[in-house]
């Protein structure tokens, strides 16, 4: 299960950030670290501060975007620590670590840290089912990028001690799985491309819109059976309006 929690960075720009959170993943467990368009590539710093988590540096994946690092997952749940225009399904920390656990068990999970003084965008965490919060003091909520990583990691090592204990005993649950990130932005194309050909939605002004139906499919947390069944529902539209025609 831990083999499939990943750490994704966005465009961190210092190194010793990068061996701080390699030091931080590998204390707890954690060795998946995914670095989305580091503005620099790890170096000797990054390996001198993971003080011997150099391994977990040394596999890092390094990817252009951050699509590219989600790929295959089927949870994502992104670090804010502001208050957003759209809310969305929050997390507490240990809600994260169960969670993530808990999905661990059928498919790849991210947890995904933006940027080390502005975060991640907007358009960056609407690619996330849930969002967590660190709650720190509000006088002084100061955390840096490893300390971060080290709260959450500690949280998904805590879940994941607990799922071991608990495992002998746990009646067999049944899988329901659901479906990859890959899957559900194939499925907001077709249904932005479907509301684009009926109208609904202007392509110069689409307003806020698809950030709306992302929060409200985000909410909901379709299962791929049911995903299948709305993309049959677009598909049949189509085919419908094209016949009319």
């Amino acid at each position: 299960m831990l083999d499939n929690v990943r750490i994704v960075l966005v465009e961190t720009s210092h190194t010793g950030n990068m061996g701080s959170v390699a030091r931080a993943m590998k204390t707890m467990g954690l060795t998946n670290l995914w670095l989305v368009n580091p503005l620099v590539k790890p170096d000797s710093q990054a390996i001198a501060l993971a003080a011997g988590a150099s391994d977990v540096i040394g596999d890092a994946k390094i990817v252009d975007t951050l699509d590219e690092a989600l790929a295959g997952c089927s949870l994502v749940v992104g670090t804010s620590a502001r208050s957003r225009t759209l809310p969305w399904p929050m997390l507490d920390p240990r809600e994260c670590g169960l969670k993530s656990i808990s999905e661990a068990k059928h498919a790849p999970v991210a947890i995904v840290f933006g940027r080390e003084r502005v975060g991640l965008t907007n358009d960056e965490l609407q690619k996330c089912h849930y969002h967590v919060a660190i709650q720190a003091n509000p006088e002084y909520s100061s955390l840096n990028l490893a300390m971060a990583v080290q709260i959450l990691a500690y949280e998904v090592r805590i879940a994941w001690l607990a799922a071991q204990e608990e495992g002998a005993d746990a009646p067999e649950e049944e899988e329901t799985p659901y479906p990859l990130v890959d899957d559900l932005e194939r499925f907001y194309g077709h249904l932005e491309q479907v509301m684009l050909n009926s109208g609904f939605i202007r392509a110069n002004h689409p307003g806020q819109v698809m950030s709306r139906i992302r929060r409200l499919f985000t909410r909901a947390r379709p299962e791929s059976q049911e995903l299948s069944i709305l993309r049959g529902m677009l598909s049949s539209i189509e085919s419908n309006k094209k016949s009319s025609k």
